[in-house]
């Protein structure tokens, strides 16, 4: 068996029309896959749950969920280094917040392949090999297993804004207050936000929905109410009619093909003469396009992720060394019961470092629903690609047509 990574980073991509953290801790990660798995055809489960290997034949048992294997791709990274910077992607030059570039004039930080854009790419295309009888494929179980674990998983990854930018190591190394305790930007949006939303969502929302489908695939954890507030107000609710266009790439044009190509050069040699180091990459296609769809999370960044405080005095001093680690291991279901257990605390202001637990930041976040959309995107272009990629034709012949498809609730 060829080993992931040999696969992973040299799977053929075909030509397309145009051209470390963790990133959401494990309630993130988990409501995403549940969002998709409420959309999920119920013919793309024979062929998804034997690449999960999904053995259970009691009727009793649900079908083989999203959630449970989300979260793999962080704790396999201790075991496969090679994969940690497949969880993001940084754009040389995308701030100051004026520009906000995607990428930039520079390119992208790092190596070809080694990035959360080209790894959706490339565990796609790895995955198409292996759903597709008549084609002979490199691809076993094994590694499909782990590919989709791992597809799963970068999806939520690239809707998490503070995985799209090299700043600051995605904000890792910016210290802030959140409430009483000191964190910094990325822990804020990996996991402090969401905890907040799942304790103050209302408590009607822990009564089940009259929607069989969503209860279903529910798996009674302590987020339940939070997916069914995304499912109630968001998805069936205010996004209701957008919701369909997140699942839409841009038509190929053969002028952009022609420019991209000629882009691609000029960087090459600008890159030389600067000394700065910066890759291009090539993902989309009329049907999987993971830039385009990055493309208005990452500018979130300058519109309201990263506080404009935090580059002006007093907290520019607030920086955390290169060497701390940024892998946030903790267990975010704990951190999350002690919130629920806590009584409310009044947040104390801290001379050092900026307090983000605020109306003005906190507040914002929450009134306007970002965190909520952020997570909603994830799981609708999750459970199209794996509509994509698993539903059977004859099941339903559109799923694989030119553009994704989910099941409406």
């Amino acid at each position: 068996m060829r080993d992931l990574k040999s696969i992973l980073i040299g799977v053929a991509i075909p030509l397309a029309a145009i051209p470390s953290a963790s990133a959401w801790g494990f309630v993130g990660h988990e409501v995403v896959a549940t969002i998709a798995q409420i959309h999920l055809h119920p013919s793309v489960f024979p062929n998804m749950c034997t690449a999960l290997n999904f053995t259970s034949t009691d009727p009793d048992v649900p079908l083989c969920h999203l959630a449970p294997p989300a979260t793999w791709a962080d704790r396999a990274r201790f075991k496969m280094r090679w994969s940690a910077p497949m969880h993001y992607i940084g754009a040389v030059g995308d701030y100051p917040r004026q520009t906000c570039q995607f990428p930039g004039d520079h390119g992208w930080v790092g190596r070809k392949g080694y990035n959360v854009l080209e790894a959706i790419r490339n565990v796609t295309t790895l995955l198409e090999d292996w759903t597709a009888d008549s084609v002979p494929s490199f691809t076993d179980d094994d590694t499909a297993n782990e590919a989709i674990k791992f597809l799963i998983h970068f999806l939520g990854d690239m809707h998490m804004p503070l995985h799209l930018t090299d700043r600051d190591r995605g904000g890792n190394s910016d210290k802030v207050m959140f409430g009483n305790k000191e964190s910094n930007l990325h822990s804020v949006w990996d996991s402090l936000l969401i905890n907040k939303a799942v304790r103050v969502t209302p408590r009607n929302y822990s009564r089940p929905l009259p929607i069989p489908q969503i209860e279903f695939n529910l798996r009674g954890t302590i987020y339940d109410s939070y997916v069914r507030r995304i499912m109630w107000e968001g998805i069936m609710g205010q996004w209701k009619d957008e919701v369909e266009s997140w699942l839409t790439c841009p038509p190929p044009s053969p002028a952009k093909d022609l420019d991209w190509s000629w882009g691609q050069s000029i960087l090459s040699v600008w890159n030389q003469l600067s000394g700065k180091e910066g890759i291009s990459i090539d993902t989309d296609d009329e049907t999987i396009c993971p830039y385009h769809w990055a493309k208005p999370v990452h500018a979130l960044n300058c519109e309201i992720v990263w506080p404009a405080a935090l580059d002006e005095p007093p907290y520019t001093h607030a920086r955390l060394s290169d060497d701390t680690d940024d892998c946030h291991d903790h267990d975010d279901f704990a951190l999350l019961e002690d919130d629920f257990a806590s009584k409310p605390r009044t947040p104390k202001p801290h001379p050092k470092y900026l307090q983000l637990d605020t109306p003005e930041y906190a507040g914002a976040v929450e009134k306007e629903f970002v965190i909520e959309k952020l997570l909603a995107q994830g799981g609708i272009r999750l459970a199209g690609v794996l509509n994509y990629l698993f539903a059977s034709v004859e099941g339903q012949s559109d799923i694989r047509a030119s553009k994704l498809r989910i099941v409406t609730v």
